[in-house]
């Protein structure tokens, strides 16, 4: 079941934003900035095909993906991260931040946490930071997050990061998940404001069903393998890698981004087709066109980057939107919708009319 909340229902009494941090009906998490990186290594179908039993026209047909950007060996998703982080705060023309939250599904390690490495990267001392884990979902969790702190007068300015190094947990000899994955990050910067303002998020919608894990998950690696009884079977080394039960994904994620979707827009009191764009969580264009199709909007309004970059699991909206927003798709004053569905399973949407911000 899905849960929709508004983003102005946080805080307590008074109608205007509060600089204090006090929380109150008038403060919300308003969009701010946006910066993204991928790592400059390109792999094209044509290379993956000469290293395992696909093809440029399977992938193609299969997944819309023409090529990918993997990490060379040595860059994990911190560095990732920092670079996206940067170049959000240059576009949001502030470093003043409270709080940073990053969302991956390919930490630096499983312990600590990689957010507080960032920020003192970054050069944000002394702030709170925090991972979010909820695979393609997690950039709409971070989100939310960020805004629910910003709400509660916790933060005044929040950098929400989605980064990942799939390439990191891809088994090359699986060829239904190394030619859909890519690396990136993407990052926004949000700041308490009015909710009438352009770049105010909206609400959200939110959910999960834990007993459907097995669809998209790494096996072992964690305490439920390394709790196993002894006398139990030695672990397959190919527990360590990602996997996806992809038919199963393609139906649940079609079914829960057009109902979390539908759900958002009946909070933000919009029809579908008053939406300008649809920028949904980039793991096949299939998907994509089909919950377009439910929600009964046009197909031309759904921004797709995918071809580009593969499925960047957490990095896929903000790095979406920054393509669109460069290639003059998005535009100030845009109504923009955003969903994702990933493993957990997880899913959510949110959505905000555009700001006049510039994507670095």
């Amino acid at each position: 079941m899905t849960h929709a909340t508004d983003a102005t229902d946080a805080g307590g009494a008074g109608d205007a934003p509060r600089a204090t941090g006090a929380p109150g009906r008038g403060r919300t998490a308003v969009l701010t900035g946006l910066g993204t990186f991928v790592p400059p290594r390109v792999v094209t179908n044509e290379e993956l095909s000469r290293t395992m039993d696909t093809s440029d026209e399977w992938i193609r047909t299969r997944t819309g993906i023409t090529r990918r950007h993997w990490a060379d060996p040595g860059t994990a998703t911190g560095d990732l991260a920092v670079a996206a982080g940067e170049r959000a705060l240059k576009s949001a023309g502030s470093a003043e931040i409270d709080l940073v939250v990053l969302a991956t599904t390919t930490p630096d390690h499983p312990c600590p946490a990689t957010a507080p490495e960032v920020a003192s990267r970054l050069g944000l001392r002394d702030v709170a930071a925090y991972d979010v884990a909820a695979v393609c979902s997690g950039f709409v969790y971070g989100l939310a997050s960020a805004a629910g702190a910003i709400a509660a007068g916790i933060a005044e300015r929040v950098l929400v990061i989605g980064a990942e190094t799939y390439s990191t947990i891809l088994n090359p000899e699986d060829r239904t998940t190394s030619v859909i994955f890519g690396d990136g990050a993407g990052a926004v910067v949000l700041r308490a404001g009015d909710p009438t303002e352009p770049g105010a998020l909206l609400g959200y919608d939110l959910g999960s069903d834990g007993s459907l894990k097995d669809l998209i998950i790494v096996p072992g690696g964690g305490s439920r393998q390394r709790s196993a009884a002894a006398g139990s079977p030695e672990p397959d080394p190919a527990d360590a890698y990602f996997t996806m039960q992809g038919k199963s994904v393609f139906r649940h994620a079609v079914t829960r981004m057009a109902a979390s979707s539908q759900a958002m827009l009946d909070r933000a009191g919009w029809a579908a087709d008053s939406v300008d764009w649809f920028v949904g969580h980039q793991a096949n264009v299939r998907i994509l066109h089909a919950v377009a199709d439910q929600l009964g909007m046009a197909r031309q309004r759904t921004v797709v980057n995918l071809d580009r970059v593969g499925n960047t699991s957490a990095a896929s909206i903000p790095l979406a939107l920054a393509d669109a927003v460069a290639g003059g798709q998005v535009t100030p004053g845009d109504r923009v919708l955003m969903s994702a569905f990933g493993g957990g399973v997880t899913w959510g949407s949110t959505a905000l009319v555009w700001p006049d911000v510039t994507a670095y």
